[in-house]
């Protein structure tokens, strides 16, 4: 019996889509980024335990491209393989050209500038090398005819040349999913064990009815026969109120004494169907029984721990410091931007983070989705810097140095999805200095990436107080859904609202496609500024 214990979510917080690849007895990983800046993080492991991040892929230096919009936009999906010296990691950007490969040596980085996939439709793209060398990338589509003509959602598999980046022959449909004309078929990654090809997908759509099931086949381009015990791994049959959600989007990995294991990704649920943290990163056992995977055996179901496998070494990582202080020259890797930052808004000096009061304001309407130019006027930077909500509760505070004019503002901000956000920010009004808490929310129809997606976003003042010094703390207490706002001039232990609610701000409508960002920001709110505002410290932590 192993002493120590696998703890799920094993990257908690805003971490959707693992895909993982192993090297001797390394492990990597990688995760969806949607419209934050850099994209792609990527992470290591010894025990499949812990994890610290290497890197992120895509950053400006190999023409990464993704605009601050939805917030559910940009680059989701990846698949990381590694063969022959080379990592490969294949990935869409919707903000961008579609389908693209990175490549590296070291999983560290430097990675290569985006090979362009003409060649590769749909999403969720992956890579399969064959026991002899031969490379394969497979994807989605409408790609399975019905009687009647009309075509279904499937998987399709395509020879493909590494070296050219480029798909060899027609591809070929391989398999539909294990319901009867399912919910988004997606996620493809096939693998070779034993005589059969196994392919593994996600379907039901990556709420609440998400499942992963297996199907295999002897010839790689056979049609696949689907399992038996389909779907081999969901939580959809607790129902809606179950502590963790959401369960699908597989990925497999053995470790070099032939254990096997899947990560996917689940949301833990908060007071019902919101998912603050967004879509998480879990792992589970897997064994083989009668050529079949069975994932988590015996509960069948994703547990919050399980027992490390003593073959693996016990390599715990020292997390990150809950309070920054600036003292490095640059961000560190669990800081993120909200699009390309084609302007220089942020500088750290002193031990001092400055962000400028950029054009663009924290609420933007939001732009079409597809067909629309790349945006990288510098003045369309967001002024924004964040982290990941990664408890379920949580303090969160910083120090600010900041004295408005105009429409400008700045402070503290904690943000969902489609314009959903509680600001805690300095400001102007009617020629007063001010300190005032905002909430914005969004009503929308369908999901943005829907055709027919409207929307109207409102804008409400919850509270505010004349504050006239330039120094301020801000503070923010977090029980599950309840936000207490707070404020002082050396630390913030005066309440300026009690009692918002978290759920305004994570409606079950939004879902859990992307997860709750907490940080600092400045805006001109419409017009360019020279003026900043100075971040001291920052602080999170969870309770």
């Amino acid at each position: 019996m192993s002493e120590h214990m696998i703890k799920n979510p094993i990257l908690p917080g805003f971490y959707p889509d693992p895909s993982i690849c192993r090297v001797g007895d390394d492990f990597y990983m990688v995760c969806s980024s949607f419209e934050l800046y850099p994209g792609i993080p990527v992470f290591h492991s010894k025990d499949l335990a812990h994890w610290e991040q290497l890197c992120y892929a895509m950053t400006k230096e190999n023409g990464f491209h993704v605009e601050a919009n939805v917030g559910t936009g940009g680059v989701m999906a990846p698949t990381i393989r590694y063969h022959d010296g080379i990592f490969y990691i294949i990935n869409a950007n919707f903000c961008d050209k579609g389908n693209f490969i990175v490549t590296a040596t070291d999983p560290s980085g430097p990675w290569s500038c985006p090979h362009w996939l003409d060649d590769v439709p749909g999403i969720d793209a992956s890579l399969f090398f064959d026991d002899d060398g031969k490379a394969y990338v497979l994807g989605t589509g409408n790609v399975v005819e019905r009687a009647d003509g009309t075509m279904d959602r499937g998987i399709w598999i395509c020879a493909f040349d590494v070296q050219k980046m480029k798909t060899i022959g027609a591809p070929k449909t391989i398999w539909d999913s294990a319901l009867r004309v399912a919910t988004s078929p997606e996620a493809p990654h096939i693998y070779k064990v034993g005589s059969y090809y196994y392919l593994v997908i996600a379907e039901g759509g990556t709420e609440h009815y998400h499942a992963v099931t297996v199907a295999r086949s002897k010839d790689l381009f056979g049609w696949y026969e689907g399992n038996p015990a389909n779907p081999v791994m969901t939580h959809r049959q607790f129902g809606f109120y179950y502590p963790i959600d959401n369960v699908g989007h597989a990925d497999l990995i053995d470790t070099p004494d032939g254990h096997w294991y899947a990560v996917l990704l689940a949301s833990r649920i908060i007071d019902g169907q919101h998912k603050n943290l967004g879509r998480e990163t879990y792992i589970c056992p897997v064994i083989w029984e009668r050529d079949w995977p069975v994932f988590s055996p015996e509960s069948g179901r994703i547990d919050w721990e399980y027992p490390a496998d003593t073959k693996l070494a016990w390599t715990p990582y020292a997390p990150a410091p809950a309070r920054d202080d600036f003292d490095a020259p640059i961000l560190g890797l669990d800081w993120s931007m909200w699009g390309t930052p084609y302007g220089d808004f942020y500088q750290i000096a002193d031990s001092r983070l400055s962000l400028r009061c950029f054009k663009r304001s924290m609420s933007d309407p939001f732009k079409p989705l597809r067909g629309q130019p790349k945006l990288t006027d510098p003045e369309n930077t967001v002024s924004f810097v964040g982290r990941r909500q990664t408890g379920i509760s949580f303090d969160v505070s910083c120090a600010m140095e900041f004295t408005p004019e105009n429409q400008e503002s700045a402070g503290l901000v904690i943000m969902q999805a489609t314009n959903h956000q509680y600001r805690l920010e300095r400001a102007v009004e009617d020629g007063r200095q001010v300190l005032r808490l905002v909430l914005v929310t969004t009503a929308f129809n369908v999901p943005p990436h829907v055709p027919g997606f409207t929307y109207t976003t409102s804008t409400e003042v919850l509270a505010c107080v004349e504050y006239e010094k330039r120094r301020i703390v801000l503070g923010v207490k977090a029980r599950r859904q309840r936000y207490d706002f707070y404020y002082g001039t050396d630390e913030a232990d005066r309440c300026l609202y009690e009692n918002a609610d978290g759920r305004r701000i994570n409606p079950e409508i939004v879902g859990g496609m992307v997860g709750t960002m907490i940080g600092m920001f400045a805006s001109g709110n419409g017009t360019m500024s020279s003026n900043t505002a100075e971040f001291d410290w920052f602080s999170y932590e969870n309770q």
